[in-house]
């Protein structure tokens, strides 16, 4: 589990680059690269929030053990406001 300030989607990231989608930590934030046909899904997901499950690593691999989670939650946390 990784705590970040910010998340950045990029869709740049080409399939024929081996990987299903790539996370790595940028300052304090989190930049995730995926394909542009799962930027077209996580941005479905969210107009419709819904949660959604971004699986990191190369294609093929058998045992992938990354995801980024996009999760909507009920209640809002009352910390680091102001």
């Amino acid at each position: 589990v990784t705590g970040a300030s910010f998340v950045v989607f990029n869709g740049a990231l080409k399939t024929s680059s081996g990987f299903l989608a790539k996370s790595s930590i940028v300052e304090d934030g989190l930049m995730v690269q995926i394909t542009r046909e799962t930027m077209e899904s996580l941005r479905l997901a969210l107009r419709d929030k819904k949660d959604f499950k971004i699986t990191c690593g190369e294609m093929g691999a058998g045992d992938v053990k990354e995801y980024v989670d996009i999760c909507w939650v009920e209640t809002e946390e009352k910390t680091n406001k102001g």
